[in-house]
Parts: structure tokens; C-alpha cells; sequence
């Protein structure tokens, strides 16, 4: 286990544990197959396997948690920040026979990227290439990803939907170095006939998509199927074949003890915080629920899609998720609809992010023109578009305490609720215009396409939910940042 490969050398509290961090040259090569599969792999040979997500993302932890049998959590040098990939990490060592981090977009892309990362924490980096139409040139890609940065972590190379053997032959022998080459995957089938239900378009790869990302493994009731299929081509390959010896051989990383942090203090406790959860609702960090209840809260689970009414609650947060593929359903719902105006008459707060903001508007204008119904808590209306509206990370200053996060959203608004404060890019922006998200203000609404990470500032959490009082703790520096 982790903790029986620390060394003499090591420093008090460190933990050494195999980790790989699964990198592409881009987005849509096949990480989170890769990543899946790995994990698949050694969790159906009984060895406990953390996986991790770098950067925001709220689907392909779905997958990823299916094929370990563990929570997964974010990691990112911002968002979550370093302290807290830190501690994670750690934690993670203490109990797994391996770690796995699944990078964002390409090795390289992002401020900060998975490259950070890698190098912050000393985690090896595999490489997965979609090499269905190239040879020789996998070599020169491979070697450009190793020492495009001096002092990055390595662990090698596999190719992604290889046409055969000989082609898989080509890639192989095109690496300047032999060692890089940790083997081939052909493109991996769904079960037959898994996929007759889905449109055409989600019907291209083992893991289906739409337009947020990947369908998530809850919605398909052959997703371990889908990932036992992957974990058995992988079997096939060098990095498969691998045994739990080789692997600490080979990628074992040290993590070293975080410092301890300020406890989080009690802002909410006494209250009962409604949390929607259903398929219409479901982009949720697990590190969000963790820190509501870290703040003293209890958290409930209900379903506007199935329940009638509000659990007995003293706040709301409804958060992303695809209201626009419900709309029917939410309207129809009307014992949910008055429940949430009582809720909102009684001026008892509501946290609507993205989805769950789109869900209160008065009607939803889909991307074939159909318009539906919608909630019509909040005044004004949603429309569909086909291109992606905004992408990126986000903070959103309430009186000096930051919550980070981001946006990603298919959709434009228009509203005449007040816009109590707008959302900031970390970096400045140099394209000019509008930057950030509005953070509508209606009633005890407040409502934003802004996605927040919680535990980056339990005071603005708090505010979220009605306790505003937290935002004027501002004697203590500790109290008053996360």
C-alpha cells in the first residue's frame, strides 16, 4: 500500500503512492476512455483506485467514479487551488493502491494547465494520441509533448484508435525512445445495440456525448458494460499488463503532508440547505455538498422533476444540469412550481446556478425554435444556441470575499431582474467588452451561469445561502479569506 513505500529519506508525513496524470495534445483524444479504463482495470483486480478530475468539470467524474468505485473530486492550481490539491492528494495516497489525474484540454492549454500541475505535485505524465491518421508523425508529437517543458515528469506514451497491429507497428517504432511506447488501443464499440436509443450523433464512440460533454454514466444502464470493454482492450497493452510492483517501480510519486488549515467555522449551522438532484439537476462538486456541510449545515436531497413539493428547508440551491432536455416535465410539475414561490414569498434564499438559474426564467427558447414554459420565478427568458456561448474560469467578488469558479453555457439570457454584481476572469481580459457573468438579484433569488466552488470561500458560500452576516467578518484575515 501507499503508506509501506515510504522511504528513510522521505519527510515526516510523506506518502509515496503510483500516480500517472493522463494527458492529451487536445481535447477529444480519448483521456477520459484511457482514464476509465485504467481505473476499471486494477478496481475489478480489488485494488483501491482514487481518480481525480483536473479542472471543472462535472461529467466526466460520472464515468470516472463508475469505474473506480470512489468519489472524484476536482484538482486545479486555481480553482480548487494548491492547498487543496495538496491536501486531496495526500489523502488520496494515504489510502489508494493508485492515483489517477485526468487532465483538461491539452497538456499544455489552460492558465494554470495539467503541465502545472504535473510538475507541482511530480506526477508522470501519460500521453494518450489519437493516431487514426497518422504514422511517423506520432513520434515527432510524442517527442514534442516530453521536452516541450524542461523538468517535466514522464511516463510515456499510447496510441488511440490505432487501425491494426501494423499501424500500431508504425507509431511504435516512429518514438525516439522505445521505453515511451506503453501501447496501442483500436477504437472501442459500444455493447451491440447499447446505443439504438440515442440520436445518430451520440452514437460515434464508446462514451456517448451531447452538447455539455458525455453523457452521464448514470443515464445508461450499460455504462459499466461500456467501461469493462475499454478496461479489457487496455489489458492488452503494456500499460495493462502492468502489476501493482511495476507500477510502483515506476511512477511512484511522493506527497508530501499539507499544512494545516483554519477550520471552517459553523456560518450555517441550524440551517437546512435543499439541494435539487435529479437528471434535470446534477452538476454538482462533491466538494460543494462537503462544504456545506463543513459550514454546519444539513444538506436534503429532492427532485423538481419527481417530488411535489420542497422538502422543509430554510434555503434552495439549484444547480446545473440540463433543464432544457425537461422542459415539459419542470412545467408540468406545478405542486414543485408553487412550492418554490412559497419558498421564494416566504424570503427564504435560493442559489440558482446555470441550469438551475435557466429552470426559474418564464419560458426556454429551444435550438429548433420550439418555445417552452418554464418556472417563471424570475422574470425574462432562456434560448438555446448552437455554439457554445461562454467557456472559462470565473471569481465573483461579494464585499471581498471570492469565490472561484467558472462558466460554460449554451444558452443566452434576458432579464430585467437587478444585477447585484458581475463575475471577473482571473486573468485580465485583453479582447475588450463585457467580461463575466451577471448575478441577478430577485427577491431572495440569487441567480447566475456562474458555477461556484464552494470551499474557496466558506463566507461567500455562507452569504449564497442567507447568511449574509458572514461577508462582514473582515477583522481577521484568516476569517475573512479561504
Amino acid at each position: 500500500m501507499g503508506s509501506a513505500l515510504s522511504g528513510p529519506a522521505d519527510p515526516a508525513g510523506t506518502i509515496r503512492c503510483p500516480a500517472i496524470a493522463i494527458a492529451a495534445p487536445s481535447s477529444g483524444q480519448g483521456k477520459t476512455t484511457v482514464t476509465a479504463a485504467l481505473a476499471r482495470l486494477h478496481a475489478r483486480q480489488g485494488r483501491r483506485v482514487r481518480v481525480f478530475k483536473c479542472g471543472p468539470d462535472f461529467l466526466d467524474p460520472c464515468w470516472l467514479e463508475r469505474a473506480s468505485g470512489a468519489p472524484v473530486h476536482a484538482i486545479d492550481l486555481w480553482m480548487t487551488g494548491e492547498q487543496d490539491a495538496a491536501e486531496r492528494l495526500h489523502a488520496a495516497a494515504q489510502e489508494a493502491d493508485l492515483v489517477l489525474i485526468e487532465g483538461v484540454m491539452g497538456l499544455f492549454d489552460g492558465t494554470p494547465s495539467l503541465a502545472d500541475l504535473a510538475q507541482r505535485f511530480g506526477l508522470p505524465v501519460l500521453a494518450v494520441v489519437d493516431a487514426s491518421a497518422m504514422a511517423g508523425t506520432f513520434g515527432a508529437l510524442a517527442w514534442g509533448l516530453r521536452h516541450y517543458r524542461p523538468g517535466l515528469p514522464w511516463a510515456g506514451v499510447l496510441a488511440n484508435r490505432v487501425g491494426s497491429a501494423r499501424h500500431a507497428g508504425m507509431l511504435r517504432d516512429s518514438l525516439g525512445d522505445p521505453q515511451d511506447w506503453l501501447g496501442a488501443l483500436a477504437r472501442i464499440a459500444p455493447p451491440d445495440g447499447a446505443d439504438a436509443p440515442l440520436p445518430a450523433r451520440q452514437r460515434a464512440g464508446l462514451l456517448p456525448e451531447r452538447h455539455l460533454g458525455l453523457v452521464a454514466a448514470h443515464e445508461l444502464d450499460d455504462g459499466l458494460a461500456r467501461l469493462d470493454r475499454a478496461a479489457d482492450a487496455l489489458a492488452q497493452t503494456p500499460l495493462g499488463q502492468m502489476s501493482l510492483g511495476d507500477l510502483r517501480e515506476r511512477f511512484a510519486v511522493a506527497f508530501a503532508a499539507p499544512a494545516p488549515r483554519a477550520p471552517v467555522p459553523p456560518l450555517l449551522a441550524g440551517r437546512t440547505v435543499a439541494v435539487a438532484d435529479d437528471a434535470a439537476f446534477c452538476f454538482v462538486y462533491r466538494a460543494n455538498l462537503d462544504m456545506l456541510q463543513a459550514l454546519g449545515a444539513r444538506v436534503v436531497r429532492f427532485s423538481p422533476l419527481g417530488d411535489a413539493a420542497l422538502p422543509p428547508c430554510d434555503a434552495v440551491w439549484l444547480p446545473g444540469g440540463y433543464p432544457e432536455l425537461h422542459a415539459d416535465r419542470l412545467a408540468a410539475n406545478t405542486g414543485m412550481q408553487a412550492s418554490l414561490r412559497a419558498h421564494v414569498q416566504a424570503g427564504r434564499p435560493v442559489w440558482a446556478e446555470c441550469g438551475g438559474m435557466m429552470a426559474l426564467f418564464e419560458s426556454i427558447l429551444l435550438a429548433d425554435g420550439t418555445c417552452k414554459p418554464l418556472w417563471g420565478l424570475l422574470p425574462g427568458r432562456v434560448a438555446m444556441q448552437k455554439r457554445l456561448a461562454a467557456l472559462g474560469p470565473q471569481q465573483l467578488d461579494l464585499q471581498g470575499h471570492v469565490l472561484r469558479g467558472h462558466t460554460f453555457h449554451y444558452s443566452t439570457c434576458e432579464s430585467s431582474a437587478p444585477v447585484r454584481a458581475r463575475t471577473r476572469r482571473p486573468l485580465p481580459d485583453d479582447r475588450g467588452g463585457v467580461i463575466g457573468e451577471a448575478l441577478y438579484r430577485h427577491g431572495s433569488i440569487l441567480a447566475s451561469y456562474f458555477h461556484a466552488w464552494f470551499p474557496s470561500s466558506p463566507h461567500a458560500t455562507a452569504a449564497l445561502f442567507g447568511a449574509e452576516s458572514a461577508l462582514r467578518v473582515a477583522a481577521d484575515p484568516q476569517q475573512a479569506t479561504a
